[in-house]
């Protein structure tokens, strides 16, 4: 596959998921691929998000939480959807657009109850898995 120049990757809220997505890519290609995220709802970033985040040195913590209607910018080469409603929205936005949609299903780590370790070992395995899948799509470090 070839890499995009533009990619937004959604979720519902833009808290967790989507904002997990943008900082990785973008620590990873942020030099190459314009990156950004949105949500189907507002919502604001989570602090285990942030948390999973600083482990592996990619700081989240100012990221603004902004649904498909906030963005500037809606040409992008690739959508990647992380959440069934967002697919959907996506489809939507997309209907008159030549943008390629691509529908990645990730574990909602904020409905997982526990203990604070439990709860973190969940976010860490979307972070691990965004992480995999986006190193393997668009060509590694």
């Amino acid at each position: 596959m070839q890499r995009p120049a533009s990619v937004l990757f959604t979720c519902n809220f833009n808290s967790v998921r989507s904002p997990m997505a943008e900082g990785l890519a973008k620590h990873l290609f942020g030099d190459v691929i314009y990156i950004d995220s949105a949500g189907v709802r507002q919502g604001s970033i989570d602090g285990f998000a942030i948390a999973v985040m600083a482990e592996i040195d990619v700081d989240i913590s100012q990221h603004n939480a902004k649904t498909f209607d906030d963005l500037e910018d809606t040409s992008f080469d690739l959508v990647i959807s992380l959440t069934p409603e967002a697919q959907h929205t996506a489809v939507e936005l997309t209907r008159t657009m030549a943008v390629e949609l691509e529908y990645w299903p990730s574990l909602d780590p904020t409905a997982i109850d526990g203990s604070r370790e439990v709860v973190m070992a969940a976010y860490r395995q979307v972070r691990d898995d965004l992480r995999r899948r986006i190193e393997a799509r668009f060509g590694g470090d």
